[in-house]
Parts: C-alpha cells; structure tokens; sequence
C-alpha cells in the first residue's frame, strides 16, 4: 500500500506540472475558446473547483484507506449521480459537444471508480481514478472560458 506521504507528494509534483505547463503557454493558448454567458462561466468555475476538492477528498480518504468514504465522495460529488447538482443539463447545451462528452466521460469515471473504491482494493481503485484525473486533464488541455 502506497503511505500517504508518497500520495501527497505526488499529488503535488501532479499540480505543480499542471501549473508550470499552463504558465509557459499563457501567450500561446491554443486551446479552444467556449464563449458562454458570465453566469453560466461562474457556475461551471465553482463546479470545476468542487471537482478539485472532491478528488483531494477522496485522496485524503484512501491514505486512510478509508475507500468506503472515498466511494461516496465520488459518486456524490463527481458521479453519475451528481450531474444534477452541478446543472449538465443546461452547461451542457452550451458547451462544444466534445467538451461535454468528455465531461459525461468524467463522471461516469467517478461513478465506476466508486464501485471499485467499495470492492476495498486500494489499487484497483487508484487505477480507476485516474481515469477521472484523465478526463480533467483531457478537458483543461483542450478548452477554455476566459
């Protein structure tokens, strides 16, 4: 089993490559540009953030091998079952339809991560979360509100 000093380190190398890669490529952004109404712009920020959380959540939980409570994070907060909660339904009538596919993409992730969270193997589940990550990834690489 991975010790939580090592998830937490890696979590962080993770987040300061992100950031150091959007940083170098500020002047060049090739991403594609989603215009979309400031509200609407806001309430996909706050979902994004809420995102990030629950995946600090979930990994704080599994370095307490606490998978169980990893499970419900994810599927409430990021699965199939959350998109209700975080307003698809109307984001994703404006979003480019890879935009949203690849957002379905993540949540239906969270929702097979959290079934193999409850299984109670940590490495299966770590592997299944990192499809979640993927798609994140997958999304911010290729789009842009602001």
């Amino acid at each position: 089993m991975l010790k939580k000093s090592a998830i937490l380190t890696l979590f962080n190398i993770v987040v300061l490559s992100l950031g150091i890669s959007t940083v170098s490529r500020a002047n060049d952004d090739a991403r594609e540009f989603v215009k979309m109404p400031k509200m609407m712009q806001q309430h996909q920020l706050a979902n994004m953030r809420d995102h990030l959380k629950a995946i600090n959540e979930i990994l704080t939980h599994m370095a307490a091998d606490e998978l169980d409570k990893a499970a419900k994070v994810a599927e409430h907060r990021l699965g199939m079952s959350s998109m209700g909660s975080h307003g698809a339904k109307h984001m994703g009538k404006i979003m480019p339809k890879p935009m949203g596919a690849i957002g379905t993409q993540m949540h239906k992730a969270a929702s097979r991560f959290a079934l193999k969270a409850e299984e109670g193997e940590a490495l299966p589940a770590y592997k299944a979360l990192q499809e979640i990550t993927a798609a994140c990834v997958a999304c911010h690489a290729g789009y842009r509100t602001h």
